[in-house]
């Protein structure tokens, strides 16, 4: 049994790092980041969003840090400015086609998964979608909304599907990779 519990500030560096070998080949990613210090950029950014994650909404870690996910509920607040620029200085020249892409909105009220990574030689056992269920669990407690997200891997799309998430959308970016928006609709509290 893989025990799921909350992230604590100072594991941020370790499951930052998780999430950047778990995206390093990654289809959006490869293509929202420049190739130049690629490696340095993707890992700065999954620090900043899992700090901002921690602040506003739930980060969750398994005790070995093998994998993190972060979810945000719809009341989160929007990040600073600073948070803003400093992403924008790491997406460099791609920031332009990426703020171009125009993804289906989440549903009102529901909460987002934002990530999910999982050390890749810790793939395949069952991590990832443990995670999953530990996030929807959390979510579940505060809303009868659901939850959202977009992945741009058709892997995950079946890891989704397992745990309860359908496809709502699939859009194709032109000269980028293929995003599917999907959903886990709440249920009712007790």
């Amino acid at each position: 049994m893989t025990s799921i519990r909350s992230a604590t500030e100072g594991e941020l560096p370790a499951a930052a790092r998780v999430l950047a070998e778990a995206f390093e080949c990654y289809p959006w990613t490869r293509w929202a980041i420049p190739a130049d210090g690629y490696s340095r950029r993707l890992l700065e950014l999954q620090s900043l969003y899992l700090s901002y994650a921690l602040d506003e909404g739930v980060v969750l870690v398994d005790e070995q840090l093998g994998g993190v996910i972060a979810l945000l509920p719809p009341t989160a607040a929007p990040p600073s400015e600073e948070f803003q620029e400093r992403v924008a200085q790491l997406h460099g020249d791609r920031l332009t086609v990426v703020g171009e892409v125009r993804l289906p909105p989440s549903p009102e009220g529901y909460w987002t998964l934002e990530t999910l990574g999982v050390r890749p030689d810790r793939q395949g056992a069952g991590l990832g979608g443990a995670l999953v269920r530990a996030g929807l669990d959390i979510a579940s407690k505060s809303t009868l909304h659901g939850v959202a997200l977009e992945t741009s891997d058709e892997r995950n799309v079946r890891l989704y599907e397992r745990v309860g998430f359908a496809v709502t959308a699939v859009t194709t970016i032109d000269r980028g990779p293929v995003v599917y928006s999907m959903v886990c609709e709440g249920t009712e509290k007790p």
